[in-house]
């Protein structure tokens, strides 16, 4: 088997395997396609969702306080499945890892920001669960980046010591912080260059 000084990979989901699940973006969007005073609906997402992240509100929850305040026109099912069809996946990224687990036998955690409903469909519609082996999810354990007690975290469910990690991200912040702790990382840009990146740790595909 070919060698690498790396033995397990640290992932964020958006942004890197996936898109975004509720960016901006997306709640942008929203606001165009169901009529939302778009101002409002931001300042009240910004005011509740970090809470939704940590797995402290449900889904239904965070869009009674952010839309369903307030009689709709549309169903919170609808809204939920507009949500949900947001997310895309970047299949070239998905490959890669695939091809360097199996190659390397590498362990695989996502190491994510995420509310739970949103996340585990993800996981479940593009089979995520197929090649990681650790869901280190803001919602799951109820700590978010840039906490550095989740990237601990992450560090002992794997039972992989910081020199053997490399960790993939999109926000510089986050790598800074897990570069910090003595993890490697790359920032992700393109697959292109995250591909490059890899190989300079030994992870050719």
């Amino acid at each position: 088997m070919p060698f690498s000084p790396i033995n397990t990979l640290f992932l964020d989901v958006g942004g890197v395997l996936l898109t975004n699940g509720w960016d901006s973006t997306g709640r942008k969007k929203a606001a165009e396609v169901f009529g939302l005073d778009p101002v409002e609906f931001e300042e009240r997402h910004h005011l509740t969702f970090d809470t939704y992240e940590q797995g402290k509100l449900t889904l239904h929850d965070y869009l009674k306080r952010t839309v369903f305040y307030q009689n709709r026109p549309f169903s919170m099912d609808d809204f939920r499945q507009f949500m949900f069809s947001l997310s895309r996946p970047y299949p070239e990224m998905i490959e890669l890892i695939k091809s360097l687990k199996n190659k390397y036998n590498l362990r695989i955690a996502v190491l994510s920001n995420e509310g739970r409903e949103l996340q585990i469909y993800r996981i479940q519609t593009f089979g995520l669960y197929n090649f990681i082996d650790y869901f280190i999810v803001s919602s799951f354990v109820h700590l978010r980046k840039p906490d550095v007690d989740i990237f601990q975290l992450a560090l002992d469910v794997s039972q992989s010591p910081p020199q053997s990690v490399l960790y993939i991200e999109d926000r510089p912040m986050f790598v800074d912080i897990a570069r910090s702790l003595g993890i490697e990382a790359i920032r992700h840009e393109s697959f292109e260059k995250t591909k490059a990146a890899l190989a300079s740790f030994g992870l050719v595909s």
